[in-house]
């Protein structure tokens, strides 16, 4: 704006000041405060009053809060072995007015599950209907109320894909499927109520991080598969899809594909494998060498069931740099196997770290609790699964095993095993129930 000059006069003060509101009122201005940041836009009154050409106008530095700092979290893994249900354990919750409630299957790990985020166990039997009658060992059908079970203690992930999925036909997994359908907050992963050729990737998501669950088993106790289980038993082994053979000697491709398409949804890739040989504490080579391929393809952990007895856990590295964490079986969860071997099992911990932008597995808090699986005999009943920390000799000298031709059973044979098998991965509740971890690190690479 161009400047204006005014030429000074004297006039009482009055009259200056009547003159001064009399101006301001001229040019739209009021009087108080709310006007006097707007002298930089008005014309000057004197010589001696800055114009606008020479007033700077003042402006406000932004108040706008910086964001925080991304927090660092964990999210904890919690994984059982076969919840293989034999009719002692069937028996063991039938009530007295006739009804059945297996509530107390996980009373000895429920302060485990009340702090993991990802609770899963392999429901090595199948809930193929109660009204087609209960039976055990060698084709099972378990009570649905142990799925009841499941859900109410808190697990948010089932793995259906066993060697005995299919012991009720094609109407026993359709009869599961259709089960838990009354149980929408936990994810089963393994089969599939309809064929289905190219089905979904399953996914839990759990504190905004995406977990990508994939379940498969070697095969449905024969040496076939008929063309009713196909697309509805996810099969680790491959298979004629014509006849329906199965090469137990070879990966089933849909592994690998399922796996790169996980990676592509997911931001970590689990994959539940039902394999090995069992009651071999040692990975056969084929577990060996699918969990090589598995790792390549882009899984991130690989947590295997089948054996009925632990195996060992460690790290995979394939030749293209990608990194698994194996547990290769963790063996039985409940059962009333008569081998003493099999009443030592794993419950697998793992503890995933997330930064601003990266989520992986860390080597605080990740291993295994040894556990200890104790049933009556005569009847046979089952009692708990207590951790191998807390079972003492006078608890393993009244186990029901003993009961099957004096099968000896002592704690220093249980633990002599788990230190064999699991060695340095070996948890004590304390890391994980009592005081924060320490720093955090990643456990490779």
């Amino acid at each position: 704006m161009k400047k204006k000059k005014y030429l000074p006069i004297i006039i009482p003060s009055a009259l200056l000041i009547l003159a001064v509101i009399v101006f301001f009122l001229s040019k739209g201005g009021t009087t108080g405060t709310a006007n006097q940041g707007s002298l930089a836009s008005t014309e000057v009154l004197s010589d001696n009053t800055p114009s606008q050409d020479n007033v700077v106008a003042s402006v406000p530095e932004s108040t706008e809060p910086e964001e925080p700092p991304f927090e660092e979290y964990d999210i904890t893994l919690l994984a059982l072995g076969d919840n293989l249900i034999h009719m002692g354990i069937v028996n063991s919750g039938i009530q007295a007015d006739g009804t059945r409630d297996y509530s107390f299957l996980f009373n000895g790990i429920e302060d485990l599950l009340a702090v993991a985020d990802i609770k899963a166990i392999n429901q090595e039997t199948i809930f193929g209907g109660n009204h087609l009658g209960f039976s055990g060992y060698p084709t099972f059908n378990s009570p649905t109320e142990i799925g009841d079970a499941i859900a109410a203690a808190g697990f948010n992930v089932v793995l259906h894909s066993t060697n005995h999925t299919a012991d009720k036909g094609v109407e026993g997994i359709k009869n599961c499927v259709a089960f838990w359908e009354t149980h929408p907050e936990v994810l089963i992963s393994g089969i599939h109520a309809e064929k289905e050729e190219n089905p979904e990737i399953p996914i839990l998501t759990v504190k905004g991080k995406t977990f990508a669950i994939l379940n498969y088993t070697y095969g449905p106790n024969a040496s076939v598969i008929s063309s009713g289980y196909m697309g509805r038993l996810e099969m680790l082994c491959a298979y004629n899809e014509t006849n329906g053979a199965i090469d137990f000697t070879t990966l089933n491709p849909k592994v690998i594909t399922d796996i790169q398409k996980a990676n592509e949804v997911a931001d970590i890739v689990i994959v539940f494998p039902h394999w090995g040989t069992e009651y071999q504490t040692s990975p056969s080579s084929f577990q060996k060498d699918w969990g090589m391929q598995m790792t390549e393809a882009g899984a991130d952990l690989i947590i295997g069931t089948h054996p009925h007895v632990p195996q060992p856990v460690e790290w995979i590295t394939a030749e293209n740099g990608n990194k698994a964490l194996c547990y290769y079986s963790l063996g039985n969860y409940t059962s009333t196997q008569k081998q003493q071997i099999t009443m030592l099992e794993g419950l697998a911990w793992v503890t995933f770290h997330v930064t601003e932008d990266s989520i992986y597995i860390s080597e605080t808090n990740t291993g295994v609790i040894p556990l200890v699986n104790h049933y009556n005999y005569s009847p046979t009943r089952f009692e708990n699964v207590y951790p191998l920390e807390e079972y003492t000799e006078e608890m393993a000298l009244r186990h029901g095993i003993w009961g099957y031709g004096g099968v000896p059973f002592h704690l220093a044979d249980l633990q002599k095993w788990s230190w064999e098998i699991f060695g340095d991965w070996i948890l004590p509740k304390d890391s994980i129930l009592g005081p924060a971890a320490d720093e955090t690190l990643p456990a490779a690479g």
